[in-house]
């Protein structure tokens, strides 16, 4: 399916306007949900009640929103009240100033979206790309959506642009609040650990290496327990506990790690996803699975149904 662009907008360059599309650049996985059921197995409904008796049933239709200026006091405002209120939503993106990319620290980094060139946009649009790329520097830009005002960076990546969101200062906490002791390492420590990031080094990102195993780990329970079976905890793997406020030797716990550590290249061919747990699309399949039997104890009789997927 062809992607649908959000908004159609202008990214201001000096006194070149770049007519732009605006794209969503990631979208949230499947999430794992279970309802909430009373005893029988019937749906629960959550509803909203009055403060004021905790009983009775107040209706969307009769609810209005109000702000909170002093304790259990509100101003009310009505829909059209909280419309004017918004700021109007800005189709401009305005450049403002243009520093070295890797100067914005990636903690500021908030959503993140697609440009592409609108009608008669496409040569500035490649433009400014080219610049961008060429001076190694990202644009700051000023842009005001929704009833907000964000900072945003625009970088260029190797297919178009990209519009960052950035979080204000005020929004990121400081390291400096956690009070870290910071302590020196020996020579000899510090060889071994270069040693250790050097064995399993690698020269790029693939997010293609990794994959959520949690999420398989319960999509394949709830499957055994749909099949019958019953969900037992599984045994913890070795070294999987914290070894929370215990005295260790690092020297040697870098040199066991230096000998059982595999190769990036290595862990990297490990991460290949099981042949019919995903399909060509790299979407998980429907269908039920049966968890592995040592995940759980012996069936129980039970029919069988497909999972319900929303």
């Amino acid at each position: 399916m062809a992607a649908r662009s959000i908004a159609s907008l202008s990214l201001s360059f000096g006194l070149v306007s770049i007519p732009v599309k605006l794209y969503s650049a990631t979208e949230s996985s499947e999430t794992i949900r279970f309802n909430l059921l009373t005893k029988d197995g019937s749906r629960v409904k959550q509803q909203y009640v009055s403060e004021k008796d905790m009983k009775t049933v107040v209706p969307r239709s009769e609810m209005i929103k109000g702000y909170e200026f002093e304790k259990d006091q509100y101003v009310l405002f009505q829909p059209e009240e909280l419309k004017a209120l918004e700021e109007d939503t800005s189709h401009v993106i305005d450049i403002v100033a243009f520093i070295p990319e890797k100067e914005v620290d990636p903690i500021y980094y908030d959503k993140a979206y697609f440009l592409a060139p609108d009608k008669r946009g496409g040569k500035p649009y490649s433009l400014l790309r080219a610049a961008m790329r060429d001076s190694g520097r990202c644009a700051l830009a000023k842009w005001a959506w929704k009833g907000k005002q964000y900072v945003v960076q625009v970088r260029a990546a190797e297919d178009g642009l990209v519009l960052q969101q950035l979080l204000y200062a005020n929004e990121v906490r400081s390291l400096a609040d956690l009070d870290i002791e910071i302590t020196e390492p020996t020579p000899a420590e510090l060889k071994l650990a270069l040693q250790l990031i050097d064995q399993i080094s690698q020269d790029s990102y693939d997010p293609t290496m990794f994959e959520d195993e949690e999420k398989k780990r319960i999509l394949a329970a709830i499957d055994a327990k749909i099949a019958g079976q019953e969900v037992v905890a599984s045994p913890h793997a070795e070294g999987g506990e914290s070894a929370g406020g215990q005295v260790i030797d690092l020297t040697a716990a870098l040199m066991a790690s230096l000998k059982r550590a595999p190769s990036a290249a290595a862990k990297a061919g490990a991460k290949t996803p099981a042949a019919g747990n995903v399909s060509a699309m790299g979407k998980e399949r429907k269908g039920a699975r049966r968890a592995p039997k040592a995940e759980v104890a012996e069936p129980v009789a039970a029919p069988a149904r497909s999972r319900a997927r929303k």
